[in-house]
């Protein structure tokens, strides 16, 4: 099954991942000290003026209560953040910037999706589609997609470390796999890692 982009999240950590048939040529970078990962074109990607393939997949931000991560499958990632930062609830970050930037306005009316996890465990993931804005609380492990799967529904999912949960989203049995970045909640903050196929690294 092909179900395109997608956000596992819950109370301990969770997922991004890159499933894609037309742009595969990706990875995610780490910068700003793993801060911030990034998804965008390999070397040998051919060009593109597709405004949807480069994008800040996860951020993790210092907010008035503390730190908070948010990730998601496009640009509306760096909004929620900022809002974050400004002292926003983690629930209207989300669905004021889903709502502001849209489902994106391609062939697919592909929905846009995003999740938060605070520091003292308090997991939401949201989209926002054609035909609805969905912004939920969850308190086990869920999962929302692009494709098929854009409604958030259950799914069993155990990461124990940044790495662990990004390979394990790379490794679900959804096809057109490209890229994944994991994160977990730890004593320390949030650690990140990124699994680009054949290279994976943790931070």
């Amino acid at each position: 099954m092909y179900v395109g982009r997608f956000v596992v999240v819950g109370p301990e950590g969770g997922a991004y991942r890159v499933s894609s048939r037309s742009f595969p040529n990706r990875a995610i970078t780490a910068r700003d000290d793993a801060e911030a990962l990034t998804v965008g074109p390999t070397e040998d990607a051919p060009d593109t003026d597709n405004p949807y393939v480069s994008y800040n997949c996860l951020r993790v931000v210092e907010t008035p209560t503390g730190e908070t991560v948010a990730f998601g499958n496009g640009s509306h990632v760096d909004p929620i953040a900022e809002k974050l930062e400004l002292g926003y609830p983690a629930r209207d970050a989300l669905a004021e910037s889903l709502l502001a930037l849209d489902y994106e306005k391609d062939d697919y009316d592909t929905p846009r999706i995003a999740a938060t996890i605070t520091d003292d465990g308090e997991a939401l993931i949201g989209t926002v589609r054609k035909d609805a804005l969905l912004v939920e609380t969850v308190d086990e492990p869920t999962l929302v997609a692009t494709y098929e799967k854009d409604a958030p529904e259950p799914i069993d999912f155990e990461a124990e470390s940044a790495a662990a949960a990004a390979s394990e989203s790379y490794a679900l049995e959804y096809e057109h796999a490209v890229c994944a970045a994991g994160v977990v909640r730890t004593e320390d903050g949030f650690e990140t890692a990124i699994e680009n196929g054949n290279e994976d690294s943790a931070h």
